[in-house]
Parts: structure tokens; sequence; C-alpha cells
């Protein structure tokens, strides 16, 4: 099986709340299903993760940073692709504190137009309380382990954020 290592960024608004885009898929092996996800992709050939990261967050949101926050994050899994074949995924976890919430999609592919359905910026409490699906599934369990800036400017820990 074919190993596909990719950056997730865990893009967080000024008020703490993280970007998720929802995937929803109309045709080919994933026809019919719909998920929320971080932003993110493969890395290209040559690649570094931070690399990748700092460039799937200029592509999907049109956010720009030179250097990216060590990983806070990862794990390893097998993902079926939209084409059908089963790889090996290791995703590596990014945090990016963006200062507003305005995104662009100047940089989506043709297939990110396709599936790519819409954003949102969700708070701890409301990822607690969806019934939605949400990737990575610990997704809360990854954002109560960092420190998020709260709006007054100082940091507390994400789970004390509403």
């Amino acid at each position: 099986m074919r190993r596909r290592p990719s950056a997730r960024l865990l893009v967080l608004d000024p008020d703490g709340r993280v970007l998720l885009f929802r995937f929803s898929f109309q045709r080919g092996a994933l026809a019919g299903q719909t998920y929320w996800a971080t932003p993110g992709g493969g890395l290209e050939e040559g690649e570094t993760f931070e690399q990748a990261a700092i460039r799937e967050l200029r592509e999907e949101t049109g956010l720009h940073v030179d250097t990216i926050a060590p990983e806070v994050g990862s794990r390893e899994f097998v993902l079926q692709l939209p084409d059908g074949e089963h790889v090996m995924a290791e995703e590596r976890f990014f945090v990016v504190q963006a200062e507003h919430t305005d995104l662009s999609r100047d940089g989506w592919t043709p297939e990110e137009h396709e599936v790519m359905a819409d954003h949102r910026w969700w708070s701890m409490a409301e990822l607690a309380q969806t019934s939605e699906t949400v990737w990575p599934d610990n997704l809360s369990d990854i954002l109560s382990r960092i420190e998020i800036p709260a709006p007054a400017g100082r940091t507390v820990p994400s789970n004390c954020v509403p």
C-alpha cells in the first residue's frame, strides 16, 4: 500500500474557532459522503511537512505565512481517495493563528471546487455538540492540548474557550 504523507492545518481565528471545510462528494468512489475536515493536503515531491503546510494554507485559504510552528499532532490510518485507491495516510497537524476570517478560493484546484462545498469557523462547544462527521475524529482532543490565544489577548487552554 502506498504511503500518502500530508500536512493538515488547524487554522484558528481571533476568537479561537477552528476552520473546517465541508467536503461533499457527488461522484466517484466517495459519492454520497459528506464530512467536515481541516484544510491541508499531500506533500509534493521534495517538500517537507512544514513546506506543504505553508503551501496548502495559501492554496486553500489565501492566508500567507513565511514560517509555521512545530507540529502539534499526527496520525496514521488507511484512507480511500476519491479515485478509489486506498493509501496509508500519514497526517501531521500544524496550528496557524489567522488575523481575520476572510478566505480566498483563488488557489483551489478544479477538484477542490467540485468537492469543497462550504467552510465554517467552529468553536470548541460546537465541535463537542455536532452530530455531523468531522475529521479527524479526535479534533477536539488535539485542540484541547494546544494553547489558543483568547480574544482579550491572554492565552488560555483551548478547552476553556467557548
